[in-house]
């Protein structure tokens, strides 16, 4: 079978406490990875993928193990693999990439697939307008401050995180649906337009919703929903978008 797809996932959240048994979501999504390889060109990772990691220089958080691995399978097969940094996996640095075989990208993303242009971002980065939110992002980006981090033992950081992740999660309000003239991400796709010439289109994560829109430049505007609990995916095969869902067998 020829590999003429392109895939793109966001918001697995492997590790989340919020799932109830996250053995099960991990296979399922290993699973998926799995049987896109005969046909995937391509995989995309737009971010949060893990619900919390962080890259000691020489130890290797526990977990993840089918994940990675089938991964690492699609890698050794020839797919070339790219994950967007999302706001819970923003600690990516160099393990990742050199023991599984993939490209880790930390903001916008602008390339060609099939002669189309894409732009990619996990959705925080262009699409989160609160000052408290970028201030804490700076703070995570932020040399010193990850250095005084790893200087924590894991026992304190994983737990802490974990616990911050879910009172979020539970204390957080679903995003809308809807995508109206004033939203950030229709802005910022806007604007780069203008800026850098056409885009075919522009997908986003981040938000945990699915939706997908013509702009009035002729851009169309993907946000890929999750595999957390909706479990959507996006394929290109060169000329339609479409996002579908994993199912269990």
């Amino acid at each position: 079978m020829d590999k003429k797809l392109t895939y793109f996932i966001s918001d697995i959240h492997l590790g989340s406490r919020c799932i109830a048994d996250p053995r099960a979501h991990e296979r399922l999504v290993a699973d998926w990875l799995i049987s896109i390889e005969p046909t995937a060109r391509a995989l995309y990772i737009l971010g949060d993928a893990l619900d919390f990691w962080y890259e000691y220089r020489t130890v290797v958080p526990r977990g993840f193990v089918r994940f990675f691995g089938a991964l690492a399978r699609l890698a050794d097969a020839g797919v070339k693999i790219t994950w967007l940094k999302g706001n819970h996996d923003v600690w990516i640095y160099d393990y990742l990439p050199t023991e599984i075989g993939l490209e880790v990208v930390d903001g916008v993303l602008d390339t060609v697939i099939d002669g189309r242009r894409f732009v990619m971002e996990h959705g925080d980065g262009v699409g989160e307008p609160r000052a408290s939110y970028r201030r804490m992002q700076r703070i995570f980006r932020n040399r010193t401050c990850q250095r005084l981090f790893a200087a924590i033992h894991p026992r304190w950081t994983v737990e802490f995180a974990h616990r911050w992740s879910a009172h979020s999660r539970e204390g957080g309000q679903e995003a809308s649906p809807v995508i109206g003239e004033d939203d950030p991400l229709r802005i910022f796709a806007r604007r780069y337009a203008e800026e850098h010439g056409r885009v075919d289109f522009f997908v986003f994560g981040h938000r945990h919703i699915k939706a997908e829109m013509k702009l009035e430049n002729g851009s169309t505007l993907i946000l890929l929903g999750d595999a957390f609990r909706q479990m959507t995916y996006g394929v290109f095969d060169g000329e339609n978008f479409d996002i579908r869902r994993i199912y269990r067998n």
